[in-house]
């Protein structure tokens, strides 16, 4: 379900966190290239550990093509209570080949250090599955084995490990590996 807001797509327009404060979560869109750039970017100078892509690569890229993805895909970006700027993102990638488009892949998980700790990252994944219900049967991830904090949210949403891809990652000539999780859609 959307709502329109200002012109932006909204989806869904906030989430209660338990007992906690409210949300604004919504999808973004392509006029909002540049926010989702300039917390991307952020996202992979803090933790290029996390991220598949680089900061180098991603930096060097225009506004169009981050507007192109948020075409293609399901970003969701979260406010907290009386914030202007975002706090967090996820994003949610649906494949169109006809043999993969039965599984989503979650992707750009970042919140703010500011915006960890209260809740926000639950709603937003909570708001990123309830994107996905009905339109695929499971959600895929990777998550940075020893990221223990985010593993934890992941297996209280319901996402189960099904492998470790050893040395996913390499920086700075250090490896890291990658713990591979899955939701399953009942039915699915």
């Amino acid at each position: 379900m959307t709502e329109r807001d200002g012109g932006r797509a909204s989806s869904p327009a906030s989430l209660a966190a338990a007992g906690g404060p409210r949300f604004a979560i919504r999808r973004l869109v392509p006029d909002e290239a540049a926010l989702f750039r300039a917390l991307r970017l952020e996202a992979l100078e803090r933790h290029p550990e996390a991220f598949g892509a680089s900061l180098e690569d991603e930096a060097a890229q225009p506004d169009s093509w981050f507007a192109a993805r948020l075409e293609a895909g399901i970003v969701l970006a979260g406010w907290l209570p009386g914030m202007e700027a975002p706090a967090g993102l996820m994003a949610l990638a649906l494949p169109r080949a006809e043999k993969t488009r039965h599984k989503g892949l979650l992707w750009s998980v970042y919140l703010r250090p500011e915006a960890r700790g209260h809740g926000l990252a639950p709603a937003l994944l909570s708001a990123v599955l309830a994107e996905a219900r009905g339109r695929v049967e499971e959600v895929r991830l990777s998550v940075v084995a020893g990221n223990d904090r985010a593993r934890r949210l992941y297996e209280r949403a319901g996402f189960t490990a099904w492998g470790l891809e050893p040395r996913a990652l390499k920086l700075g000539g250090r490896y890291y590996d990658e713990v591979l999780m899955r939701f399953r859609f009942p039915g699915g």
